[in-house]
């Protein structure tokens, strides 16, 4: 079975079609890049796997689950459990460390303190930023904070992880250590992975490369 489908989807706003009739599988531990320009849907698509969005046609499904049927409670467990994100603009809480901010998600699970600090600590230098658990946001520069960001959104063993431009507001030295991070430790963690990207360089760490336009899939989806 898939890890996720999308089957048939369509979303619109208003009376205009952002996707329609889209297919899309992603098996276990695979890493997919939505490649395509701006405004082709491939954000919104994101959303609508990662349960953030319903769609107007067709179903999300995620181990076979339909997640536009699921009751709010059991997405938000979905999302929490199964889903880590991954965000352009990072979205860590500034008034937490680096550290705190990684371990917000097993907080919300209610990891035991042992487990928890010790789960972090792995991730914090499995980043190379060890060293670095008691800075705050604002001392950090973008790439760490985007590293900090994969190992939050790593932290409590997703099994889908959804990268929205991960490098889109890094430097190039930065944005290929970031890259690097994410094809090591999806593989690592048996996670799959998702990333939306304009950028070739992006998606030459996924395994395959779904190409959208005008809200459709050119290639790329089996």
């Amino acid at each position: 079975m898939p890890l996720l489908e999308a089957l048939g989807v369509g979303k619109r706003y208003d009376a205009r079609w952002v996707l329609r009739d889209l297919d899309l599988a992603v098996a276990p531990g695979e890493r997919v890049a939505l490649l395509g320009p701006s405004g082709c849907g491939k954000t919104t698509l994101l959303n609508l796997l990662g349960g953030l969005d319903r769609p107007d046609e067709g179903r999300t499904l995620f181990r076979g689950e339909d997640l536009a049927a699921a009751a709010p409670a059991r997405l938000a467990r979905l999302r929490r459990e199964c889903l880590g994100t991954v965000f352009q603009f990072f979205h860590l809480v500034p008034t937490l460390t680096a550290r705190e901010n990684v371990e917000l998600p097993l907080q919300l699970l209610g990891w035991a303190r042992p487990a928890l600090e010790a789960r972090v600590a792995e991730l914090m230098e499995a980043v190379d930023l060890g060293g670095r658990a008691s800075a705050w946001p604002r001392e950090m520069s973008g790439g760490e904070m985007q590293r900090v960001a994969v190992a939050r959104a790593l932290a409590a063993r997703p099994a889908l992880l959804l990268a929205d431009e991960p490098t889109g507001n890094l430097d190039s030295a930065s944005g290929e250590r970031v890259l690097d991070l994410l094809a090591a430790l999806t593989e690592r963690e048996g996670a799959a992975l998702v990333m939306v990207t304009h950028s070739d360089a992006a998606a030459s760490i996924c395994h395959r490369v779904v190409r959208m336009k005008d809200g459709r899939i050119l290639d790329g989806a089996p």
